[in-house]
């Protein structure tokens, strides 16, 4: 139920998006190049005054000192397959041919009209394929891409095909008509794309392109201002839809509107930095992906504005997570929603964005900062010569750089309240565990996943999240992907843990509660259960440092009997050496109390290490009808010293058997 404020905020919205429709936004002729350079510089100068936007360092300086390294060479081999209509995206390739039909979905082959766009179905794969691909097509990254190579190369070809692929946008894309003004975070999306490749070539832009260019960028800030997503979507979108009314407003003073979209999108920014994330620094989507998404855009408006010491004191939190998230092995555990995309440079190994993230607030290598750091800090000359540059965080407040100079403590196990994230750690292993609730509200972009855990060691990914795959292209494989069977925990009745309605939204969410978290340098414990439709799975997990996990899960509850099923997806090869013995990877064993079933594929043996992509993977299942109380256990060995266990009648104490005839007893006791 919609309260009467909403109502007629809405009213207002859809007021002024028809008033725009009937006379489309155009800034006014006096406005001039916000801060251009001069049309004299030649291109590719490397000792320019002032960048073109000034906030943002010199984009000539940058290339000069990225000249020659990988990252370098591998923007110019991206731009090369742009300039054959070759676009990497979300992990994959789409090929347009010659002319790029904007509103076309490639992968399906369904494309939409240049009908109002709040008629447009864009989630009715039917009628409009999946938007997915399309939009990030349009967010116009790759544009950034061919203006960064032409900065690194000086080839013009690279200019030019950014001027050819623009004209055919304005073309195909009138204001306000079609899928791709649908979202106002796309629009946001593509006016930052708009944004930065005006920054890296703007001065090589002819009167004629820079005024139309300047004219499309204030119709993509008019339609922001008037399409907040206060009530549709107040999370990601509405975040990144006021970074972009900020940026445009920071950036280029001289529209009219530019002091009030300053204004009122860093305020937005703000506010959303208090509503979004939490105490202890997750962001509350109970998305790991998504929360990469967030502190890149709250690290941007940083970037654009100084911000006070609270919103700096929130960024060091969000890093603090994303850093304990990445782990020894520096790359990010999918847990919730992934989807592909990214705020800047969305290319390369998508579970590495986060370490630039980390870079570009000085805490990772610096070699990892080219994506983000050296273009939105700027670079110079490492000293060690052991990197090629190193980024150059300019002041931005005292309370930032104060943050920034933050010591991140050692990594170690540690258990975040507000996410229900229990990170358990020991040289090399890591096991990341899922205790707590979904998002808030429809909690779109969580998964039906409690009480979870992945586990990797070294470069072995032992247990893994299944992934996301799509959003509307399938029903059954959205819900597949984000429902319980695709997760490591238990599964009751062939239900999730939530009643999923629509592809963005959850009914009847579970409670989660974590009743008991302890660590030390011997061994981590943690206790929490999952309670739905009257019944309630508790899992205890103890790691027994560094190479024994224990895990006990419980089900109790009333009538019956129930199917209860007990997943294992593993990243890895996975040989069965008896019906409740199975090796996984190179040595790494996974003993169970119950018989199990060995899957690759089929019903439940899939994952999709990157969104609109899936593939075959094992699947270890565990299953049996009961009256409740029932309980399953497991021995995770990374030792290969384990021969078989037992538990006691009650559950609350372990004994493992060693080789050689040595037995070990550990309680779940607490």
């Amino acid at each position: 139920m919609r309260s009467p404020r909403e109502i007629i905020f809405r009213l207002r919205q859809e007021a002024g998006n028809l008033a725009r429709l009937a006379w489309p936004p155009r800034a006014p002729s006096a406005a001039r190049p916000p801060r251009a350079a001069s049309a004299a510089r030649p291109p590719c100068a490397v000792n320019a005054v002032e960048p073109p936007l000034a906030r943002l360092p010199d984009a000539a300086e940058v290339a000069r000192f990225l000249a020659g390294t990988p990252y370098a060479a591998e923007v110019e081999r991206l731009a090369e397959r742009v300039l054959q209509h070759r676009f990497p995206l979300m992990g994959g390739e789409i090929e347009t041919g010659p002319i790029i039909d904007w509103r076309r979905d490639y992968v399906s082959g369904k494309s939409t009209g240049l009908g109002y766009f709040r008629l447009i179905p864009y989630l009715d794969f039917e009628r409009a394929g999946d938007h997915k691909p399309i939009w990030e097509l349009n967010r116009h990254q790759h544009l950034v891409l061919l203006a960064q190579a032409w900065r690194l190369t000086g080839r013009v070809e690279f200019y030019l095909e950014i001027e050819a692929q623009l004209e055919s946008w304005w073309a195909a894309n009138p204001y306000g008509r079609g899928i791709n003004w649908a979202s106002a975070l796309e629009v946001a999306f593509r006016a930052l794309s708009w944004i930065w490749v005006y920054h890296i070539a703007g001065d090589r832009m002819s009167a004629g392109v820079r005024r139309r260019f300047l004219e499309s960028l204030y119709a993509h800030g008019r339609h922001l201002a008037g399409n907040l997503s206060v009530y549709f979507s107040p999370n990601t979108h509405l975040l990144g839809e006021a970074v972009a009314l900020h940026a445009i407003g920071t950036l280029f003073p001289d529209y009219l509107e530019s002091k009030r979209w300053r204004r009122e999108g860093g305020a937005m920014v703000r506010a959303q930095m208090d509503a979004q994330v939490q105490a202890d620094g997750s962001h509350f989507e109970q998305s790991t992906y998504y929360h990469v998404y967030a502190l890149d855009m709250l690290l941007f408006s940083a970037v654009m504005e100084n911000m006070p010491p609270d919103y700096s004191a929130s960024l060091g939190r969000m890093a603090d997570y994303l850093d304990a998230l990445l782990g020894p092995q520096r790359r990010l555990a999918f847990l919730g929603d992934d989807d592909g995309g990214r705020l800047f440079h969305p290319y390369g190994a998508r579970d590495c964005f986060g370490r630039a993230s980390l870079a570009a607030m000085a805490r990772g290598p610096a070699s990892d900062c080219a994506e983000i750091g050296a273009w939105w800090f700027g670079a110079a000359r490492s000293q060690s010569g052991t990197d090629a540059f190193v980024c150059q965080p300019r002041d931005l407040g005292d309370s930032f750089t104060a943050s920034k100079g933050v010591l991140v403590p050692p990594r170690k196990s540690r258990l975040f309240e507000n996410a229900g994230i229990a990170i358990m750690q020991a040289g090399d292993t890591q096991l990341i565990a899922d205790a707590g609730l979904m998002g808030p509200g429809g909690a779109g972009h969580s998964h039906a996943d409690t009480l979870s855990f992945v586990l990797r060691r070294g470069d072995e990914e032992l247990l893994i999240d299944a992934g996301t795959f799509t959003y509307v292209g399938d029903a059954k494989w959205r819900n597949w992907f984000r429902g319980t069977a695709a997760h490591n925990t238990i599964r009751i009745d062939g239900l999730d843990q939530a009643t999923p309605v629509g592809p963005f939204r959850w009914a009847d969410k579970p409670d989660a509660v974590v009743k008991a978290w302890r660590s030390n340098s011997e061994e981590d414990f943690l206790d929490a259960t999952c309670s739905y439709r009257g019944l309630a799975h508790r899992r205890r997990i103890l790691f027994a440092k560094p190479d024994t996990i224990f895990v006990l899960d419980e089900v109790t509850g009333s009538g019956g009997p129930h199917l209860l099923e007990q997943f294992w997806h593993s990243g890895e090869a996975v040989t069965e050496e008896s019906p409740r013995k199975f090796r996984l990877g190179r040595g790494a064993r996974l003993l169970l109390s119950h018989d199990a079933a060995l899957e690759t594929g089929g019903q439940n043996g899939w994952r999709s290490r990157v969104f609109g992509n899936k593939e075959p993977a094992a699947v270890i299942c565990a299953a049996r009808k009961q009256e409740l109380p029932a309980v399953f256990a497991a021995v995770i060995d990374l030792s290969g010293e384990v021969q078989a266990f037992e538990i006691n009648g009650n559950g609350e104490e372990i004994a493992i058997d060693l080789k050689g005839g040595a037995r070990r007893r550990f309680s779940f006791k607490r």
